[in-house]
């Protein structure tokens, strides 16, 4: 499913001062790629695919645990586009992930770049 629709339908959901973030059970892409963990607006809202994020959308057995941490991985990242956070290069949540090993690899943290740009 194209990921952009989602986002709108968010947007018509709540008021013009409140962000939200969907979570949904589909797997998501943009035109210019054929799949994506999410997609966000600067000063919108974000939502966040889940089933790639699950060992058996790859034919594994699922973990419970690992899911989780992915998930917060992609929500904080989207969230971070959110609030006008770009893609980082450093050791940090907001790397972009091409792959799931991507999510798997970086942390559930913002690096101190991130966070000094968060408070500015």
């Amino acid at each position: 499913y194209e990921a952009e629709p989602f986002l709108g339908m968010l947007e018509n959901q709540v008021r013009h001062s409140a962000h939200a973030l969907g979570l949904v059970d589909l797997d998501l892409f943009v035109p210019s790629l054929n799949f994506i963990f999410g997609s966000a607006e600067f000063g919108g809202n974000a939502i966040v695919a889940l089933p790639r994020l699950r060992q058996s959308f790859y034919g594994l057995p699922n973990d419970d645990s690992l899911f989780f941490q992915r998930t917060v991985k992609e929500v904080f990242h989207e969230l971070g586009h959110v609030v006008g956070l770009r893609h980082c290069n450093n050791h940090c949540v907001m790397r972009f992930s091409n792959s799931l090993s991507d999510t798997d690899d970086k942390p559930e943290d913002y690096c101190p770049d991130c966070l000094h740009q968060l408070v500015l």
